[in-house]
């Protein structure tokens, strides 16, 4: 008996059946081949057509999934399912307001359709318009309350209105309902992060990985939280493991640059910066980061050329102008960093850093009560530790010490470990006169609040213990004026029975005199000989226990040299001046600390008056002006601070802004008078007109709006009063 023939229907039907079966258990290559098979048969299968287009979705081939979908609902544009897929496939390929409009027509042809609201809170809110994606997602959830995916997508939209707790709420709520919900895990964690809950957030992103370890937001994410706590080595191989999975995701390049700029690999930050570029060239963020590399190097006007040229790009970049201002104000030029400051705060009026940075500028123009306000609206927006130190330093300024202690010690309640506010507060204590604190405190100089680097000696640092019979080395660290300060400890330290190897600039070992004696003296990279000890020299106060009234201020205790040449050419009659009115230019104070010679005309012409110029380096808008006064110039016979010591030794005045000129005059017992910027170092102390630490110093202090005539007129008085008495 013949066997039953199957007819053609059954058979395409059979087929179907099949590649639905294979489909459903995720067995995606036989239901392809066999959607194949029946699409072979009937081209025009809805059903097929359909399905084959979610398979391919599925797959992460969404171009050609669209078309499929697309040709289905040629086929029947009466199914919903097929315009909520679609809309699902035109989302992914960042065609939202096409998703928008499908989700709708999903909608419209069966309203109790809760995946086609969902579909449409997702377009809404790529669209920006997340009130209206909230009202999707209710519909949704109202339709189908026990919807993870809607309660997921409800949380993401309540995190771009900001309301995250109850954001976290929703989070919370799909994750009741799918324990291994990686996304919702991933999203959770980034609520927790707006929270500043961040060691939940960091679990959170641990359970989303272990349900999904390659899941790329839970990898990215974590990437920023180890970033945040400084395991940067860490950090960098989960970024690594981002661009694995999606190697043009631009922004996780350019937060590999981050962490590449952060371990000082400044040249694989640029790279990383570069193929984020590549992908995305109009990434603005990327060229403000190249920016920020070359500021960290000190390049300053490359720094600025990179903020101009993102500026160039979005002409409306906020944080370009801030970025832009910090590198104007980096080059000393504060009007046009005050500008950029402002642009930026037009643009975004709550933005607290650059209200920051504003004042910043202000201090550097002198305007200190403006720069408070400034500071006062950075800290109103979103109290900031660093924000709080440069308030603390506005108030010193201004002469308001106790409300500037106070903002230095928020700042370090907010940051227990920021060196800056450590060390600001140890300025502050030093320049009132609190030694025993400030000097203690002075030793964050080590840990990154200055550009010091420690030695790495494994030898301790001495304390002021007992060291008889040990060998103790001393070294300089800072500029040669701290050297000449500190030197005044050197024979205290070989009183306590030490053997003493120091090691300072070549320029100054000539003025040690009988206090050298029995010390080995070495210039810096000298091979040393072994030690017990070491102390840096800006250290010794601390060791010694120096207060206000214990300093040792016997001088001289540094010594001028028998320098014939020098002393040949200096003046023989009337009172003779040595005059030192600006220092280095590289100076962070020097704008502040330095007077154009042109406003000493009247100063250097006084009658029975002979100045000579201690300098050996000159501002070009001073040279002329320098040729037309009646100073006596010895730059071509000065060759170090042996020079410098032998020609002071034979004035009987030295008037100096705060530069080393100044130290060496008080270290030789010579008469100073010293012209003060109202922005002082700390050891000239507050309001005094004497120092403890150089008895035969006399102090001129600018007033609190930083003008140099009054100080001058005062000095010219002076000394016309003394060129008169002689």
């Amino acid at each position: 008996m013949a066997q039953p023939q199957p007819t053609p229907q059954r058979d395409f039907n059979d087929l179907l059946r099949r590649a639905a079966g294979h489909h459903q258990r995720g067995e995606l290559t036989p239901a392809e081949s066999l959607y194949r098979k029946v699409l072979a048969e009937r081209p025009d299968s809805f059903d097929a057509l359909h399905l084959y287009g979610v398979l391919m979705h599925q797959r992460g081939q969404s171009v050609e999934a669209l078309k499929l979908i697309g040709q289905a609902l040629k086929a029947n544009s009466g199914a919903a399912s097929a315009h909520s897929n679609y809309a699902i496939v035109l989302a992914v390929l960042a065609r939202h307001e096409e998703a928008l409009a499908a989700s709708e027509r999903a909608i419209a042809l069966t309203e109790e359709f809760p995946e086609a609201h969902n579909s449409r809170g997702n377009a809404l809110r790529a669209l920006k318009r997340p009130e209206e994606a909230l009202a999707s997602y209710a519909r949704a959830l109202a339709l189908r309350p026990a919807y993870p995916e809607a309660l997921n997508n409800r949380g993401n939209a309540l995190v771009e209105l900001r309301r995250f707790q109850e954001a976290l709420a929703s989070y919370d709520a799909a994750l009741a309902l799918k324990l291994d919900y990686a996304d919702a895990l991933a999203n959770r964690g980034q609520c927790l992060v707006a929270l500043e809950r961040k060691d939940e957030a960091l679990a959170s992103f641990d359970a989303a990985l272990r349900i999904q370890p390659r899941h790329p937001v839970a990898l990215k994410e974590r990437g920023h939280r180890l970033r945040a706590l400084g395991r940067l080595a860490e950090a960098l191989e989960y970024y690594d493991r981002v661009l694995m999975l999606t190697p043009n995701d631009h922004e996780t390049h350019a937060n590999r640059g981050l962490v590449l700029r952060d371990l000082k690999r400044f040249d694989d930050a640029f790279a990383a910066y570069d193929r984020a570029l590549a992908v995305k060239p109009d990434f603005t963020d990327a060229v403000v980061a190249r920016g920020n590399v070359f500021y960290q190097m000190g390049r300053h006007a490359d720094a600025l050329a990179e903020y101009e040229r993102a500026l160039a790009m979005e002409p409306d970049f906020a944080y370009g102008f801030n970025n832009r201002g910090n590198a104007l104000h980096a080059l000393g030029r504060h009007d046009e960093a005050l500008q950029s400051f402002e642009r930026a705060l037009t643009l975004k009026p709550d933005y607290g850093e650059a209200y920051n940075n504003r004042g910043n500028a202000l201090i550097e123009l002198n305007r200190h009560a403006e720069a408070l306000t400034d500071y006062d609206a950075a800290i109103a927006r979103k109290p900031f530790a660093s924000a709080l130190v440069n308030r603390g330093s506005a108030l010193r300024y201004l002469g308001r010490a106790d409300a500037a202690m106070a903002s230095f010690d928020h700042a370090i309640a907010l940051e227990p470990q920021m060196p800056e506010a450590h060390w600001n507060k140890a300025l502050l204590q030093l320049a009132l006169g609190d030694y025993a604190n400030g000097f203690a405190g002075y030793e964050w100089r080590w840990r990154g609040a200055t550009e010091l680097t420690s030695r790495g000696f494994v030898q301790p640092q001495w304390a002021g213990e007992e060291i008889v019979g040990k060998t103790i080395f001393l070294h300089a660290e800072q500029g040669y004026g701290d050297s000449i300060q500190m030197l005044r400890y050197l024979p205290l330290v070989k009183a306590r029975g030490a053997r003493v190897v120091l090691e300072l600039p070549d320029s100054l070992m000539p003025l040690l005199g009988p206090h050298g004696e029995g010390v080995v003296v070495l210039n810096r990279g000298t091979p040393l000989p072994a030690f017990d000890l070491h102390c840096p020299l800006m250290s010794l106060p601390l060791a010694f226990g120096t207060t206000i009234d214990s300093v040792p201020a016997e001088v001289p205790y540094l010594f001028a040299p028998e320098r014939a040449p020098v002393r040949a050419r200096l003046p023989r009659e009337g009172l003779r001046v040595g005059l030192a009115w600006s220092g280095k230019p590289s100076h962070k104070n020097d704008h502040n600390r330095s007077i154009a010679l042109q406003s000493l005309a009247a100063l250097v012409s006084l009658p029975g008056t002979s100045f000579v110029s201690l300098q050996r380096e000159y501002r070009e808008a001073d040279l002329p002006v320098l040729a037309g006064l009646p100073i006596a110039r010895l730059d071509d016979v000065i060759r170090d601070f042996a020079d410098t010591a032998a020609a002071i030794d034979r004035l009987d005045l030295v008037i100096a802004v705060d530069t080393a000129v100044a130290h060496l005059a008080g270290s030789l017992g010579k008469p100073l008078w010293l012209l003060m910027s109202h922005i002082q170092d700390w050891r000239w102390l507050c309001e005094r007109e004497d120092s403890p630490w150089y008895p035969t110093a006399r102090l001129f202090r600018q007033g609190s709006d930083g003008t140099w005539d009054p100080v001058i007129a005062r000095v010219t008085e002076a000394l016309a009063a003394l060129a008169k008495a002689r």
